[in-house]
């Protein structure tokens, strides 16, 4: 157990954080522990699985939360594809993952690790048209609209009294009311305005607060009114005060998928808690594609006219990117890339812009024909019952084959770290060689080199330069070839001298695209 005094200490160091990185919306503070800053999306993880997660490696290496797959009962689809879990038949808390009892034990024990929990939460529909049975044993009609685990009927949803198309399909997606009233391919969309339906979901909400998690994530947010949803958000509770200072709020990130020009624009929800700024992975994607230039990223972020850093969560990676569900496959960059997604990944990681979240996915088999993974359905890996598979580590750190945990490598677990040491200090530094290289520094705690130069000799493509690093003097472990262990480095090192200045050396074929230094990771004399 850990004295009081610390606690103490890590909540108002926590508050004098939240005053300088969080938006203006009361949603948008994480709630993390002191300076964590960085949420892996454990992508259909059991519960039991997360809690040791939480306590075995999250905690430790100073992960800020997990975002879980939705918790409440779902369909079960033929096949058992991932989307099932994006199909509510009720709001009992009883899916793949596991049930109540044990989703209340994650909490738990991912609370006390200090790791925080936001769930998945979909409320925006139903199932499509088929029928079936929930998780929870709870039969559900799609065509009749019959979900009786809740209840809902077809007066709690949107038909041709709200939705101008003739199918009750979304076909313009830039069109407000048909992008908020129609049904999203096939599900039933909910009427939101109602007041019964609006109970039921902010009842759910609740219970899911009272049980300890510190927020969500809003699917779909973008095909529901934000008056909807600031109505739901105005009955929340508070978060539990057994794991939270008192009258705080829960943090919400939405899904708003928005890239700029006619469609519905993102800043519409940036009062309601967090978007997921979709132009920071687009952005990125294109630069490490090589699709436009590393110097460019000098001035990103709001410059770029991305909205302001404590409004985004961003990532490179999700559920939906990983298989195309989400922009397009051959330029998202997910695990079968796992060079260019830690680079990737690492930029996102030392740069000052929003809340990060990282990719954790299972392994598929991914078969592309005519630009399309023809096996984007499949769900996680399972026994011959249907009985998800569980985690189990491997003495390196990684998993077993099935699970892939990108949290887990090396390059990205550094990098999380790499964060937390640089804290809210400014970009410094900032080298360029006018193409595909890049260096900076985070105020005197951290430094970051990135190649990613494809033209030229082999020469030229080599970052090899004498660069200010901002650090102090001494011996740096590069925290990404290696750890520092026993006051060894075990990977490449640098000589930082009394100006700050070290040699950076970074070869174009290298098996990373970048190495990092911090002050966490100095060799002692």
């Amino acid at each position: 157990m850990l004295p009081k005094f610390f606690f103490i200490l890590i909540t108002v160091l926590t508050l004098l954080v939240s005053l300088f990185v969080n938006g203006d919306s009361k949603f948008s503070n994480p709630h993390f522990i002191g300076n964590r800053s960085v949420i892996t999306h454990l992508m259909e993880w059991k519960y039991d699985d997360i809690g040791d997660e939480c306590e075995r490696f999250l905690g430790p290496y100073g992960y800020g939360g997990v975002q879980v797959s939705p918790v409440n009962e779902h369909a079960i689809m033929d096949g058992r594809p991932w989307y099932e879990r994006y199909q509510p038949v009720s709001y009992d808390i009883h899916t793949r993952s596991g049930d109540e009892q044990q989703f209340r034990r994650m909490v738990q024990r991912c609370n006390k690790a200090g790791v925080r929990i936001y769930v998945d939460i979909v409320l925006n529909h139903m199932t499509d048209g088929q029928s079936g049975l929930g998780t929870n044993g709870h039969h559900y009609d799609g065509v009749a609209m019959q979900y009786p685990g809740v209840p809902f009927g077809p007066n709690d949803f949107h038909g041709h009294e709200t939705c101008p198309t003739n199918d009750l399909e979304i076909h313009n997606y830039s069109n407000r009311i048909e992008a908020r009233n129609c049904r999203l391919v096939g599900l039933r969309d909910l009427k939101q305005q109602s007041e019964y339906v609006k109970q039921k979901q902010v009842d759910f909400l609740n219970h899911l607060i009272d049980i300890g998690v510190a927020g969500f994530r809003s699917d779909a947010s973008t095909h529901q009114w934000p008056d909807d949803l600031r109505s739901i958000y105005s009955q929340l509770h508070n978060l539990n005060n057994e794991f939270f200072t008192e009258n705080s709020h829960p943090f919400i990130y939405h899904e708003t998928i928005y890239y700029g020009g006619n469609g519905i624009n993102s800043n519409e929800y940036t009062s309601l808690g967090r978007i997921i700024e979709f132009r920071f992975y687009k952005e990125i994607t294109n630069v490490f594609r090589n699709n436009n230039q590393l110097r460019w990223l000098r001035n990103f972020g709001t410059e770029w006219g991305l909205v302001p850093s404590g409004d985004a969560l961003v990532m490179i990676d999700s559920h939906d990117l990983r298989v195309g569900h989400t922009g397009q496959l051959g330029f998202n960059i997910n695990c079968f890339e796992a060079r260019l997604l830690k680079a990737a990944t690492a930029f996102m990681l030392a740069w000052n812009y929003g809340i990060p979240r990282v990719m954790s996915s299972y392994f598929w088999d991914q078969i592309i024909r005519d630009g399309k993974d023809v096996n984007n359905w499949v769900g996680p890996p399972t026994d011959q019952h249907g009985n998800i598979l569980s985690v189990h580590p491997n003495p390196d750190m990684t998993c077993n084959h099935e699970w892939i945990c990108e949290h887990r490598w090396r390059e990205i677990y550094n990098m999380v770290k790499f964060k937390l040491i640089a804290g809210q200090e400014p970009v410094n530094n900032w080298w360029d060689n006018g193409d595909n290289q890049i260096a900076f520094s985070r105020g005197n705690r951290a430094f970051i080199a990135i190649n990613l130069q494809k033209n030229g000799n082999d020469h030229d493509k080599n970052l090899q330069k004498r660069l200010q690093t901002g650090l102090p003097p001494g011996i740096y472990c590069d925290i990404i070839s290696g750890n520092l262990i026993n006051n060894r480095c075990m990977g490449k090192s640098i000589q930082v001298d009394k100006n700050g200045l070290s040699d950076i050396y970074v070869g174009h074929d290298e098996f990373d695209a970048f190495v990092a230094y911090h002050i966490g990771a100095r060799v002692e004399s």
